[in-house]
């Protein structure tokens, strides 16, 4: 096991669910450091809205996040639709031929033979750049092949969720592809990082925060019964 960071246990208050509890959209703009959004059930109205106030085009991207799941069927990691396209960015476990899979304007690209096992950390970055047609997934620190994506721009307002896949704009959340874990560290830049900035992200070290989202400066929304807490555990090294 390699200790990736030390956190001091402390009390957390816990939710009690009842019969009577009312949920509501809870939106804030905080600093996440040390902190995961929690998905604790399989629905179709859990989720988390990450906003931003990035107005441009994209064509060129990198995508990072962490997440914890015991789940072994389909579900979504990151979906980013806009008017035109529900699956202008989504980043998904196909669990039947064991792919995680990185779309960009509805093309994807299947990546095999991962050890995504459940119950563990698991850290993924996704690169897309247009201009060379290129995605290349990096797991667990590790840069995969490249492989073939679409030379498109992504355009129009964005809605970008946690814990479901949109079918269609802001919406069309479908239980059995919902994601039930935990997530952290979600970063999302308007170019590829370089390999040097990916291992620093992947080994925890400092590095340079995302210019789209930023864990440490967050615009987000939570919906139903998910919810943010502390990071109070120690994280174990993915092999």
């Amino acid at each position: 096991m390699r200790l990736l960071f030390k956190a001091k246990f402390q009390t957390v208050n816990t939710i009690k669910y009842t019969s009577n509890t009312k949920y509501i959209n809870i939106s804030c703009f905080l600093d996440m450091t040390g902190k995961v959004f929690t998905f604790p059930r399989e629905s179709n109205t859990d989720h988390v809205r990450l906003n931003t106030g990035y107005d441009k085009s994209l064509s060129v991207l990198t995508i990072c996040h962490r997440s914890f799941t015991d789940l072994t069927r389909n579900h979504a990691l990151f979906s980013l639709a806009t008017p035109s396209r529900s699956n202008d960015i989504m980043i998904y476990y196909n669990s039947a031929p064991k792919l995680v899979e990185p779309h960009f304007c509805d093309a994807k690209a299947g990546y095999g033979g991962l050890d995504y096992a459940p119950n563990k950390w698991h850290s993924m970055c996704s690169t897309w750049d247009s201009n060379v047609g290129l995605i290349q997934l990096w797991f667990n620190g590790q840069p995969l092949t490249r492989k073939l994506g679409p030379g498109s721009t992504i355009t129009g307002q964005p809605i970008i969720i946690l814990g479901q896949d949109q079918d269609s704009y802001g919406g069309g959340f479908d239980p059995s592809q919902s994601f039930v874990g935990m997530m952290t560290d979600v970063h999302m830049w308007d170019h590829e990082i370089s390999p040097c900035e990916i291992q620093k992200y992947m080994e925890e070290l400092i590095f340079t925060p995302g210019n789209v989202l930023n864990w440490a400066a967050l615009d987000f929304q939570t919906n139903g019964k998910s919810l943010y807490r502390k990071q109070c555990f120690y994280r174990q090294a993915a092999d």
